[in-house]
């Protein structure tokens, strides 16, 4: 099976570019496992400084990946759980990763990939990527990214967008302060690469104590994030094997409109 992360080294950068492209790179069970695996080993691994997360081919990531839904809807409330826990893990991780994180968003990102860039320290933009939380269009919630979602855009944001499940441009994610810069694309590599020049000239174990100093400030806490993803992992759970749910998830995977809609 080929990789579905492409890992690269350079001066103490490690880029990290989730590589399935045919699909946008959406996830699934490999990109989740990767992925975290990747990352976690990144933030044990002295030789690396700074972690670029990004996207292979046109997209960031398009969220959940189309089969893996599939199975999903046919899968048990545990075992929607357990796999709910898998990609809960991934975005802890990376949000709390030691060193410092830049996302790379080179295109689209949709429900888990809105979720990586919010869990990302520093985030760069493509002005054309689109973005969008539309679990609710499905019967859904954007229950295990809400914590990191909530923590970029704060609550007034992150009320509308959960609701509505609107489609927003790369201004817009930057106004709310998903972004930190938007940048043309191909002034992308630039722009990153200022933000490394930037994060090179500080002291490691200051930008350790920086990153914990911030999320203390903010009232996060890694064994708390940990509870919450529990009880959030078991509320998609449920929500993916209810009736609703089940009925948004079928409807999608038809391409039809679920039954709640307007005729």
């Amino acid at each position: 099976m080929p990789s579905a992360v492409l890992t690269t080294d350079r001066a103490g950068v490690r880029t990290l570019a989730m590589h399935r492209p045919e699909v946008h790179n959406a996830f699934d069970d490999a990109l989740i496992a990767e992925l975290t695996a990747a990352v976690e080993d990144a933030g044990r691994d002295p030789a690396v400084r700074v972690v670029v997360l990004t996207g292979s081919g046109a997209s960031f990531s398009a969220g959940a990946d189309l089969n893996w839904m599939r199975g999903m809807a046919g899968a048990s409330e545990q075992e929607n759980r357990d796999d709910s826990l898998r990609l809960a893990r991934l975005m802890r991780s990376l949000q709390f990763c030691p060193k410092p994180t830049v996302a790379r968003v080179n295109g689209a990102a949709y429900g888990g990939g809105v979720g990586l860039v919010a869990c990302c320290d520093i985030a760069i933009a493509a002005d054309g990527a689109k973005f969008g939380l539309t679990e609710v269009k499905l019967g859904l919630v954007p229950a295990v990214i809400s914590p990191c979602v909530v923590a970029a855009i704060g609550l007034r944001q992150a009320r509308k967008l959960f609701l509505t499940g609107e489609i927003f441009d790369a201004a817009e994610a930057r106004r709310i302060g998903l972004l930190h810069q938007v940048v043309a694309p191909e002034a992308l590599d630039e722009a990153v690469a200022f933000a490394l020049k930037l994060l090179a000239k500080a002291g490691p174990q200051a930008q350790r104590e920086a990153k914990q100093l911030a999320f203390r400030m903010g009232g996060l806490a890694e064994a708390a994030a940990e509870r919450i993803d529990r009880d959030n992992a078991a509320l998609i759970a449920r929500l993916r094997v209810s009736p609703e749910g089940q009925e948004g998830l079928t409807a999608f995977l038809d391409k039809r409109a679920p039954a709640w809609t307007a005729p």
